[in-house]
């Protein structure tokens, strides 16, 4: 691999979600306060969406990170369940008996809920990926809502996911859900401004220190050809510098990045530019 050749200790660009990489966008600040604003006003349900690749995942993580004492964050990254299986799922993470019917483990939530009300905790609920839960498992989770007190709700239920998503909160059989999402932000791309800031900042994280890695036409066809997707970026950026390494040259160039991105699905490549 190319760590040694460009004096780095470890990958830069990779696609898995890491905290130490995540970078201050405009987008991801604003979305954290959102989120903050959001459990600190005790609102229920919290709602953020965003293509594929703009850094839900890393935000979710990220925000789980902020909620430390007197929060109690509980995490779902697949929730793919039918009804009764999510509830299993949510009560393990609450650490509540998760035995019997949906019903009898609504009250073993309930009952969970309401002894860490008593010891001044909040319980924070996000979950992950959530378009891909079944339009009955969304219902259940609006069940859990209900789960309160005279002065303040027992939980409140972090949403993450694709723009399908909206759609299948557009539903009528669950409006009641829909109507109850306080907070929404959607996740927008890397500004072009950004996009050079990003890539110093994953490259510092890595260890380099040399001069600009990327040449500044380089660094422009990033931005285009991903669009600012920070997924398509990690990926044409990685590919580039592979590129460039498998050639022994020192830094990315134009031509490394056209011909990472003729390599890429989803890239926005455009035939007519020749290196």
């Amino acid at each position: 691999m190319y760590l040694a050749h460009f004096g780095l200790r470890e990958l830069p660009f990779g696609i898995t979600p890491d905290t130490q990489y995540i970078y201050s966008a405009t987008a991801h600040q604003e979305a954290l306060n959102t989120l903050m604003l959001a459990v600190e006003g005790g609102e229920g349900f919290v709602k953020i969406t965003g293509e594929v690749g703009t850094g839900k995942t890393l935000l979710c993580r990220k925000f789980l990170s902020m909620l430390v004492e007197p929060y109690f964050a509980s995490y779902i990254p697949n929730p793919q369940f039918d009804p009764r299986a999510l509830l299993g799922s949510v009560a393990e993470e609450l650490g509540a008996p998760a035995e019997g019917e949906a019903s009898h483990i609504i009250k073993s939530i309930n009952r969970r809920l309401l002894a860490l009300a008593d010891e001044g905790r909040t319980v924070v609920l996000c979950i992950d990926e959530a378009q891909t839960m079944p339009q009955l498992t969304l219902e259940t989770i609006r069940l859990l809502s209900n789960l309160e007190t005279e002065k303040r709700k027992l939980i409140q239920i972090v949403l993450f996911g694709q723009p399908e998503l909206d759609m299948k909160l557009a539903e009528p059989s669950v409006r009641q859900l829909r109507q109850r999402i306080a907070f929404h932000y959607r996740m927008p791309p890397l500004q072009r401004r950004e996009l050079n800031e990003y890539v110093s900042h994953r490259l510092r994280i890595a260890g380099y220190h040399g001069d600009p890695l990327f040449s500044p036409l380089a660094r422009s066809s990033l931005y285009r050809f991903s669009g600012g997707t920070p997924r398509l970026v990690n990926i044409l950026a990685h590919k580039s510098m592979l590129s460039a390494f498998g050639e022994g040259r020192p830094s990315v160039g134009l031509r490394q990045v056209l011909a990472a991105a003729r390599d890429t699905e989803g890239a926005r490549f455009m035939p007519w530019i020749r290196p």
